[in-house]
């Protein structure tokens, strides 16, 4: 499914949603790109880098429609809702687990179609009601993923609620639940698609969630598996990334440049994942206190971020003038 993700942003201080401006994969299999950077995400000392998130998951509606402006979340303590039938009888609260079932409302004109072709066909076992049941609740996952990440999270536990033995659902819960920052939740679930299909895609996004729980080491474990070795750049990019980032959580700054200059920082491609590289490495030089080569390195992600992924062009000019 992260087979299909576009972007997420760079960042030098915090796992891989993190970068210069606020909010926003290789294409990692897990879907968003890990953060990037120093601290870790679940520190609070954030530094978010990119612009926007663009997602493309497999799990998203294929034709890519924006989410309806109405779609509000069902509250997740129980709730009463208008009198129906007699004067005064209000429906019994829900349980908690009930609401998570229930999940959010579904927009009517949302019939579950949307979905990836690839992905419906993962839900054929399924009795066709609950099958189209789960299709909506994915398709409005997708939908919200970045402009609602909590409500995408909701959307895909109730999925899960109702197909649990299904990698794809599991792995939209992943991914919702670490662009919402509940990395636990997120290494969990991401864990299991990957015990049901046996993916190396989700590495990058669990390293990443690693650190964001304070467990740098783990994430350093986890880039040096043996499938990191097949990704493509975007992955591979990813992963740097965020080892770069676990370097840093362990005061490692050292480490952490050398393991960003043995990434194809020259590349000629305009890539995003070139972009990310090279905002990654200027926030680690500026962490390293050497202002002058991160402000080269800032202008040389400005110079092919021309859909402005990053804050390049606002560091570059923070420290222009810091440096006189």
């Amino acid at each position: 499914m992260a087979e299909q993700r576009r972007t997420q942003r760079p960042s030098g201080d915090g796992p891989r949603r993190g970068g210069g401006k606020p909010p926003s994969s290789g294409k990692p299999s897990s879907g968003g790109k890990p953060r990037s950077g120093g601290k870790p995400a679940g520190g609070g000392n954030r530094d978010r880098s990119a612009k926007s998130n663009e997602r493309s998951t497999k799990w998203s509606p294929s034709d890519e429609r924006r989410a309806p402006g109405k779609g509000s979340s069902r509250s997740s303590g129980g709730r009463t809702s208008a009198p129906r039938g007699g004067a005064g009888r209000e429906k019994p609260v829900r349980t908690a687990d009930q609401a998570v079932y229930d999940g959010p409302d579904l927009p009517s004109e949302v019939t579950g179609a949307e979905l990836d072709h690839s992905i419906a066909a993962q839900l054929k076992g399924l009795p066709e009601k609950l099958a189209n049941r789960v299709a909506r609740h994915l398709v409005m996952a997708g939908m919200l993923v970045d402009s609602n990440p909590e409500l995408a999270y909701q959307h895909a536990m109730a999925a899960r609620a109702r197909a649990s033995r299904i990698a794809v659902v599991r792995e939209a819960t992943g991914e919702t639940a670490y662009a919402a920052g509940h990395y636990a939740e997120a290494l969990a679930e991401l864990r299991a698609a990957k015990r049901m299909n046996g993916a190396t895609a989700y590495l990058p996004i669990m390293a990443d969630c690693h650190r964001a729980l304070g467990k740098p080491q783990e994430a350093l474990k986890l880039a040096k598996s043996p499938g990191v070795a097949n990704f493509g750049p975007e992955a591979k990019a990813e992963m740097t990334i965020v080892e770069a980032g676990a370097r840093r959580d362990l005061g490692q700054m050292d480490a952490a440049l050398r393991t960003l200059e043995l990434a194809p920082l020259m590349s000629k491609s305009r890539a995003a994942w070139v972009v990310r590289l090279r905002y990654a490495y200027a926030d680690t030089l500026v962490a390293a206190g050497r202002d002058q080569d991160a402000l080269a390195w800032f202008h040389r992600t400005y110079s092919i971020d021309s859909d402005e992924l990053t804050d390049a062009a606002e560091r570059a000019e923070a420290l222009e003038k810091k440096l006189g």
